[in-house]
């Protein structure tokens, strides 16, 4: 997305695909309203006029936080007593004063042939620029869901566009009063063996990880299943890989938003007046990424909470006894090959995927075999739990930034040597 540029005195453009020429004052007072705006047209501050969605959930207008001088183009939901927002256009770019217009401007006859293009903020909360004889997604000449900001809404995507190389990731606001960027994002890592979603500080110290999709869910992300009003979705091929969910009840309202070092999904069932909190991550002290090191878990329900896998002893005994488990475990025996077997771990998140690969192809029976016949295969699960299994998941090398639930998470299948087996 690119920012606001003073091009000449007090003009600024904020360009999204066409050019939108910025500098407005919001008003929460409004006299009319709609959910398009013409070519022709434009918000003004004399109009007093905002953007409404179909069905009255998004508006979109330009606000000013309490105590702040600076002006911000954003979605918020209508309905909600306490303002939540869910976009902000500008966020690193505010509008120094409190004179403007919003209006569209297309750089040339090309690109706005013989059909009119129009802004339409859509009943979802998308804002998008279109040709107005086109409704289709795929026409849309730009669309506020391919910049989001820090929070997620239904039916929008979070991870690659592989096409156009577009990385669709959260960003957590500077403060609860100003929206510009701070420094904790939520994007996917599509550099390790499998795809993850990394909670990130600063973009680079890794904080909380998702564990790869399974079929129904990521195996570190605390998602109820079988709700009844929202379903989720995780795309991987050639074109994208991304997650989002569908809000299958339209008057439940659900958003992730990212926060200075979380993640949360809050939820709003009118008439309630209020978000409420459904989870939030980190969740506990096994959601810290490696408290406990390689080949062992982390286990709310014993103390300590780092645990060796069996068939590994502590790496350094006198700081395991000192409740410090980061330096791991190493095993009792090493590994002879041919008589080697597999321990079951279930309700395991599973290990970091770095060192990871993945056939989604093969059957999980044959799992077992090719994980013997690699001498670096160390573990493996199945790679998509639906309808019995499909494919499976394959660790080389150590195994690390495990933990065990007493719900959820899914089987882990550990190598050993015989002898460790018992």
């Amino acid at each position: 997305m690119k920012g606001v540029k003073n091009i000449c005195h007090h003009s600024y453009t904020f360009s999204f695909l066409l050019v939108f020429l910025v500098l407005i004052l919001f008003h929460p007072a409004l006299s009319t309203y709609v959910n398009t705006m013409l070519s022709s047209e434009s918000l003004t501050i004399s109009s007093k006029r905002t953007l409404v969605s179909s069905g009255g959930v998004f508006e979109l207008g330009f606000f000013k936080p309490s105590g702040r001088s600076r002006w911000y183009l954003g979605i918020w939901y209508k309905k909600v007593p306490r303002r939540t927002y869910a976009w902000v256009a500008n966020r690193d770019n505010p509008l120094p004063n409190s004179s403007g217009t919003l209006k569209i401007s297309g750089n040339n006859l090309v690109l706005l042939g013989q059909s009119p293009v129009i802004a339409e903020l859509l009943p979802n909360g998308n804002f998008v620029m279109r040709y107005s004889n086109n409704k289709d997604s795929s026409g849309f000449l730009w669309q506020s869901f391919d910049s989001p900001t820090d929070t997620l809404r239904p039916d929008m995507k979070l991870g690659y566009d592989l096409k156009t190389g577009r990385n669709r990731f959260l960003t957590s606001w500077r403060s609860y009063d100003d929206p510009s960027s701070g420094n904790t994002t939520y994007k996917l890592d599509i550099r390790r063996g499998l795809p993850e979603f990394i909670l990130l500080i600063n973009q680079r110290v890794e904080i909380q990880r998702s564990g790869p999709w399974n079929g129904i869910e990521f195996s570190g992300i605390p998602e109820v299943q079988g709700l009844n009003y929202m379903v989720y979705n995780y795309t991987e091929n050639n074109k994208e890989i991304a997650y989002s969910f569908h809000m299958t009840n339209q008057s439940i309202h659900s958003r992730l938003t990212v926060s200075d070092y979380t993640l949360n999904r809050f939820t709003w069932i009118p008439p309630s007046r209020g978000w409420s909190l459904f989870w939030v991550l980190p969740t506990d002290v096994c959601d810290s990424l490696y408290l406990c090191g390689s080949y062992s878990y982390c286990d709310l329900t014993t103390s300590p909470s780092c645990n060796c896998i069996r068939g590994f002893v502590p790496k350094n005994s006198q700081r395991w006894n000192l409740k410090d488990g980061s330096q791991g475990c190493v095993r009792r025996t090493r590994l002879s090959g041919s008589g080697d077997g597999f321990l079951r771990l279930n309700n395991m998140k599973l290990p970091d995927t770095k060192t990871a690969t993945v056939d989604r192809t093969i059957d999980v029976r044959k799992c077992e075999e090719r994980c013997l016949s690699d001498c670096n295969c160390t573990s493996f699960a199945i790679a998509d739990v639906r309808n019995g299994g499909l494919g499976c998941v394959f660790w080389t090398g150590e195994l690390v930034e495990i933990r065990k639930y007493a719900v959820g998470g899914q089987d882990l299948y550990v190598r050993l040597n015989a002898a460790d087996l018992g």
